[in-house]
């Protein structure tokens, strides 16, 4: 495994903390008035199976250590229940929480808790035990090849068909953007998307980038943000999944993501009872329909066609880039839909976590989610990857990002930052830009 880079924990994560907020004049994250400092013993907070980890727990309130005050723990492996409590008493602001070991590879998560004038407070942090060891539950289904290439041929029989439209509020000095409604089949199916060029892009100069979105029922997030991307020679397509109009407004997209995403009827469970019904294909093959439609562009420079996510989208990327060989670069944060099925043998599974849930675990339901697993798409990846997760996150839990990157045999890069839950920082973010342009054809 190449690790690229990590950001250290204890003070090094501290000091990473409060300088991300300076740049907003702000001394403490979120302006709050207290302020918790994990110490493992092992900067990189990771340990080898056996061996015993500490943690040196800090607090403090207006940046003055608190004395005598009581800190509750609880710890448990990854996503799991709690299996030990106990309490320590903060000298001179700190203590030490005996953290334990774990004797198979994994994760375990360490809930801090204090009372401070009738308020609580809360922190956690994840510490890592043989992670690189850690391999998929989910096993490849005998004709998992077979099933997707029978549908992406069947998809490949209806033409290439979308309509483009200038997008004048995203255009500006540098980059011109254009909205677009790609169709998916001939039951009138489709899903829209941005597509970015630098101003003035000329015929086979750019490469294309593919942006799969995050999960949920929503409009395609602030499709600026990622405008660097075509100011410095790309083309980028930032993309949502369910063939609802972007410029909806905000109540037309909550009400019915409440209609039909709750809890009992959610898009990721729709249809799991069989591998040709389940919502995914269609988003999965939509994936690879966007792929078509990047390098058909007259602007696409004939070489590179990069995926890139996070979350649900991290997913969707390292799916593409194992469903389509004309993937040149894959990058994957956080990914979901990652070793879902794990809950199922008692250890931490990938978002939507939908085997924590009663009644889930059945034959039908497991039997295809093996076909649309990120692991089973990992292991046929040719393309460079690069990765990034938190050892902190609870939504896709490092356990099962650890999982698909020690699948991939592909060349890959890791860059770890075990302070960080469900996000990316804006400089990560630009870093991978510089990734890309050193993986270029």
């Amino acid at each position: 495994m190449k690790l690229q880079k990590i950001l250290l924990g204890g003070w090094l994560a501290l000091v990473w903390l409060v300088a991300a907020v300076s740049l907003r004049a702000e001394n403490y994250p979120y302006r709050s008035d207290v302020l918790w400092v994990t110490v493992p013993n092992h900067a990189d907070w990771l340990y080898r199976t056996g061996e015993k980890a500490e943690v040196e727990v800090q607090f403090y309130r207006y940046g003055i250590p608190q004395d005598g005050l009581t800190v509750n723990y609880t710890l448990g492996d990854d996503m799991m229940p709690v299996d030990r409590k106990g309490s320590v008493t903060l000298k001179k602001g700190s203590a030490v929480v005996p953290f334990g070991t774990m004797h198979e590879p994994g994760f375990r998560d360490c809930v801090l808790t204090a009372e401070l004038d009738g308020k609580t407070y809360t922190h956690h942090i994840k510490l890592g035990f043989s992670p690189e060891k850690l391999q998929p539950f989910t096993q490849l289904p005998a004709d998992f090849r077979e099933f997707w290439e029978q549908n992406k041929a069947e998809a490949a029989k209806f033409p290439l068909s979308y309509t483009k439209e200038k997008a004048e509020e995203y255009c500006t000095d540098k980059v011109d953007c254009y909205l677009l409604k790609l169709q998916l089949n001939r039951r009138g199916q489709c899903v829209y998307a941005y597509l970015f060029y630098p101003k003035g892009a000329q015929p086979g100069s750019c490469p294309v980038v593919l942006c799969p979105p995050g999960a949920g029922i929503k409009t395609i997030k602030e499709p600026l943000r990622h405008k660097y991307y075509a100011e410095q020679g790309f083309i980028r397509m930032e993309m949502e999944i369910h063939g609802l109009h972007p410029k909806m407004t905000e109540e037309q997209f909550r009400d019915i993501s409440n209609a039909f995403n709750g809890r009992e009827n959610g898009y990721l469970m729709n249809g799991l009872d069989n591998r040709d019904h389940y919502y995914m294909k269609r988003v999965y093959l939509a994936c690879v329909r966007a792929i078509d439609l990047l390098t058909s562009l007259p602007e696409w420079d004939g070489k590179n066609v990069i995926v890139q996510g996070n979350s649900q989208g991290g997913a969707l990327a390292l799916v593409t880039a194992g469903l389509d060989s004309r993937v040149t670069a894959c990058v994957a944060a956080h990914p979901a839909l990652s070793d879902m099925a794990r809950y199922t043998i008692g250890k931490a599974g990938g978002y939507p976590h939908l085997f924590r849930q009663p009644g889930m675990d059945t034959p039908d339901k497991l039997n295809t989610l093996a076909y649309y697993d990120v692991v089973n798409f990992a292991r046929f990846i040719q393309a460079p990857v690069y990765m990034t997760w938190g050892f902190n996150d609870n939504t896709c839990p490092p356990t099962t990002s650890y999982i698909v990157y020690n699948v991939l045999t592909a060349l890959k890069e890791v860059l770890l930052t075990p302070v960080n839950e469900h996000w990316t920082s804006e400089t990560t973010e630009r870093e991978r830009v510089d990734w890309i342009r050193r993986h270029l054809k």
